[in-house]
């Protein structure tokens, strides 16, 4: 039992057995991105969390209640797959192959997220109104007042954020923990992504989920924030603008991969934006007040990209390496 528990991590395992997964899955993600059709882990998160956050978030003690919520959920996902993954080893480890593959697919966004930042600038070229609607299928602000810049600034900040929440976050995980943290990771992300709000009714209840994220994102979005800057021409003032303005950000670690960008496409991010009706004054990512434009979307996907295809290749040799130690 003990050396099933240990194959769930990809130290334990074969280069083949770690690494195969790993590729096919970035693969189908480049070619698929997350087809409507499929159904996706995350929904069904999201409903849990809505079935606990319905009949916990009232009353006394919300606080001890979210954070009991929080924990059993990610601890849920975990054990589920570290069980699962246990069972189909003992039974073959040639089975782990399509599991992990599975698995690591869901948990990759990179395309799906491109192609949305994309249709945004695109949406925009046909009127404001489709650009806001387009932009507020990516991004938690209110969308109803943004201009036209607002709307390209969003997508972009957005496209910048989520390199790390979508991509090089549950990689690290992966790196690891294997397949288990990584869809933990993911209900970590769906947790602050629905209850982590400092507003009225999620201030107390989403406190400790909004934390763990954070400690979750800690080490992946400064991550991101090289990834990104190492893709890109300049890189010494880049990492100097990234070191100034990396704190700018209500977010401890949103801060980075935004500013990351906003220092390569000499643009200025941030500012008030906001939330189920609440204004948040966030502050100012950079000092270039220049309108953004279509070509600024593609240089940031190319950065995108860039920096995902270094992130694949970092996981890949870390596995080899565990996996022969």
């Amino acid at each position: 039992m003990t050396e099933a528990i240990f194959l769930v991590f990809p130290s334990h395992l074969s280069p083949l057995t770690s690494i195969l997964p790993l590729l096919i899955a970035w693969l189908l993600d480049l070619l698929l991105g997350d087809p409507a059709w499929l159904p996706h882990p995350v929904v069904g998160f999201g409903r849990l969390i809505s079935f606990g956050e319905k009949r916990l978030n009232k009353g006394k003690h919300r606080k001890a209640k979210g954070a009991i919520m929080a924990v059993f959920l990610i601890l849920l996902v975990f054990c589920t797959i570290q069980f699962l993954r246990c069972q189909l080893c003992l039974l073959n480890h040639a089975l782990c192959i399509p599991f992990d593959t599975i698995i690591i697919f869901y948990c990759l966004a990179g395309t799906t997220l491109i192609r949305e930042v994309r249709a945004v600038f695109l949406a925009l070229d046909r009127s404001l109104d489709e650009g806001r609607k387009q932009v507020a299928r990516i991004v938690g602000r209110d969308t109803s007042e943004l201009s036209a810049q607002e709307v390209r600034t969003a997508a972009l900040e957005t496209l910048a954020e989520n390199l790390s929440d979508g991509v090089i976050a549950p990689l690290f995980w992966f790196m690891l923990l294997g397949t288990p943290g990584m869809l933990a990771y993911k209900m970590v992300n769906t947790l602050d992504s629905m209850i982590g709000y400092r507003t009225d009714r999620y201030r107390d209840f989403g406190c400790w989920a909004a934390r763990i994220d954070d400690v979750a994102n800690f080490i992946p979005a400064r991550l991101t924030a090289l990834l990104m800057v190492v893709s890109s021409p300049g890189r010494g003032k880049h990492f100097l603008f990234v070191r100034k303005n990396g704190r700018n950000h209500a977010s401890p670690n949103s801060g980075y991969p935004e500013a990351a960008l906003a220092g390569i496409l000499n643009c200025r991010f941030g500012g008030p934006h906001y939330y189920f009706g609440q204004c948040f004054d966030k502050p100012y990512i950079g000092d270039n007040d220049r309108p953004l434009t279509t070509s600024d979307m593609k240089k940031a996907v190319l950065i995108n990209r860039t920096a995902e295809v270094l992130m694949v290749m970092l996981t890949a040799t870390s596995l080899v390496v565990r996996s022969i130690l």
